[in-house]
């Protein structure tokens, strides 16, 4: 997968679609390598839901309530 052989719409997980090239760019392999985790954006992506093409389940108002602790920071 390092290669770029998977990619999906930024889109599809809002909270990196919000993130700063920065806090995209501190991301860690966790869970044995089945995922990968970005701190700064409190986001978690496991690796067979980007090769199943899923997107993002966080429901709007979760993501809502997000953003405005990201605004008050």
């Amino acid at each position: 997968l390092e290669d770029g052989r998977i990619s999906v719409p930024i889109g599809w997980y809002p909270r990196l679609a919000h993130g700063t090239p920065a806090e995209l760019a501190n991301s860690q392999i966790n869970g044995a390598g089945y995922g990968i985790h970005w701190p700064d954006l409190d986001e978690d992506i496991g690796i067979e839901g980007l090769l199943l093409g899923k997107k993002s389940t966080e429901s709007p108002s979760s993501l809502e309530r997000w953003l405005n602790r990201r605004k008050q920071a």
